[in-house]
C-alpha cells in the first residue's frame, strides 16, 4: 500500500483472501496447520495483523509510474476474494474488460503447506495467457526470494511476465482515474473529483472495521481480540444502517467506489462471515436498510453478475474453517431472495 493512504500504516494494509486449504488433515492437526500459516500475522494479543502489500507502483503518466496501455496487463483474481471482486465490478462498470484481461483461479486452494491459488479452472490446469500453474509461479518469477503469502488481486505486465501491482486497496482508483481514457461511453463516475477526499475517508472506515473487521474476527487467536473486532463490525454496520435510511447509496443518488467496497463484504456476510468468522449478532437480512441497499446493488449492472456465491461458499467453508474436517459446503442461503423488490429506486 502506498504510504499516503489515509490513516493506515503499511502493516495494516495488505491483501487477505483466507487461509490455505493446504493438506487435508483431521481435527487438531488441521487447526494447528491453519494457525501456523498466520503465525507471522498474529500479534501477542491474538489480533490478526496483515502482512504488507509488496507491489505498489501506481499506474499513471509519471516518470516512475506504470504506463497506461490497452492489452498490456492481466489481472489475476479469485471470484471468492472480496478484494479481487471489487476489481471485477469496477472493470465491468467502466467497460475495461477489453482493456485489462482477466485470469481466474480456483476458489478452493491447492493442497500445499502454504497459502497459494491454482489455475485448475483452465484447460490443462494453467493460465492460458501466462502459462502459470499456480499464482506462486508468478510471484516467484517476479521475485525468487518472495516469502509472504501469494495474494490476489495481482496485475501482471505481459511484456515481462512479472507482477507489477498487488495494491488491492488503491487498485480500483487506478481503473477509475488513470484508465479513464479507455472508459466506455456512459460509464459511471465512481470516483468524482468533488467527493474524492470524502470517498477516501469513508473507504478507510469501511476497510478497517467492515472489510477487514470480519477477518480480524475470523482470524483472531484470543477472545479479547475477537470481541474487539466483532464489536467494530457491528458498530459500523449499525452506522451504515442509519446512513442508508435517508439515501439510496452511500453518497446519495449515484454509485461510487465506496459502494463497491461495502458491497463485497455484504454479499459474503450471510453465506460466509456470519458463521465461518463468527460475526453472528445479526445477519445482513436483519438490517432493513442495508439489506434493501444490498439487493438494490445486486440487481444493478456489474454487481450481481460478478458475484459467484458458489465460489464464495466453497472457498470460505472449505479453506477458512479448519474444523470442517468433512469438507461440507452449506446448501443455503436461498439466493432467490436477492431478486426480491428492494423498494429503494
Amino acid at each position: 500500500m502506498s504510504a499516503d493512504f489515509n490513516g493506515l500504516g503499511a502493516a495494516e494494509t495488505v491483501t487477505l483472501e483466507g487461509a490455505a486449504c493446504a493438506v487435508e488433515l483431521g481435527g487438531g492437526a488441521a487447526e494447528r496447520q491453519f494457525k501456523s500459516l498466520f503465525a507471522k500475522e498474529t500479534s501477542a494479543g491474538g489480533a490478526f495483523v496483515r502482512q504488507a502489500v509488496r507491489f505498489t507502483t501506481p499506474f499513471g503518466k509519471g516518470k516512475n509510474d506504470l504506463p497506461v496501455e490497452k492489452g498490456r496487463y492481466r489481472l489475476i483474481v479469485s471470484r471468492a476474494c472480496p478484494w479481487a471482486h471489487r476489481q471485477l465490478i469496477a472493470l465491468r462498470l467502466l467497460g475495461l474488460e477489453e482493456v485489462i484481461s482477466i485470469g481466474v483461479v480456483d476458489p478452493v486452494r491447492p493442497k500445499k503447506p502454504y497459502s497459494d491459488w491454482a489455475f485448475t479452472l483452465d484447460a490443462g490446469g494453467r493460465d492460458p495467457v501466462t502459462g502459470a500453474e499456480y499464482l506462486s509461479d508468478l510471484y516467484k518469477q517476479t521475485d525468487p526470494l518472495y516469502a509472504d503469502r501469494f495474494t490476489v488481486p495481482a496485475v501482471i505486465d505481459l511484456t515481462t511476465g512479472k507482477i507489477v501491482n498487488n495494491d488491492y486497496f488503491n487498485m480500483t482508483y487506478y481503473w477509475e482515474d488513470a484508465f479513464s481514457a479507455f472508459h466506455k461511453t456512459g460509464a459511471p463516475d465512481l470516483f468524482p473529483e468533488r467527493l474524492r477526499d470524502d470517498i477516501k475517508a469513508l473507504n478507510a472506515v469501511i476497510f478497517t472495521d467492515v472489510n477487514n473487521g470480519v477477518y480480524r474476527a475470523g482470524f483472531a487467536a484470543k477472545q479479547e481480540a475477537y470481541e474487539e473486532a466483532y464489536d467494530d463490525v457491528f458498530r459500523r454496520l449499525d452506522e451504515f444502517e442509519k446512513r442508508l435510511e435517508s439515501r439510496r447509496y452511500l453518497f446519495g443518488d449515484d454509485i461510487t467506489d465506496s459502494d463497491i467496497r461495502l458491497w463485497v463484504t455484504l454479499a459474503r456476510f450471510d453465506a460466509a462471515y456470519y458463521n465461518a468468522f463468527r460475526v453472528n449478532r445479526n445477519r445482513l437480512v436483519d438490517f432493513p436498510n442495508l439489506w434493501g441497499y444490498a439487493r438494490d446493488l445486486y440487481q444493478s449492472p456489474g454487481f450481481g453478475e460478478t458475484t459467484d456465491f458458489d465460489a464464495i461458499k466453497r472457498h470460505y467453508h472449505l479453506c477458512c474453517v479448519p474444523s470442517n474436517e468433512y469438507k461440507l459446503v452449506p446448501k443455503g442461503p436461498d439466493l432467490s431472495v436477492w431478486n426480491t423488490p428492494h423498494g429503494r429506486g
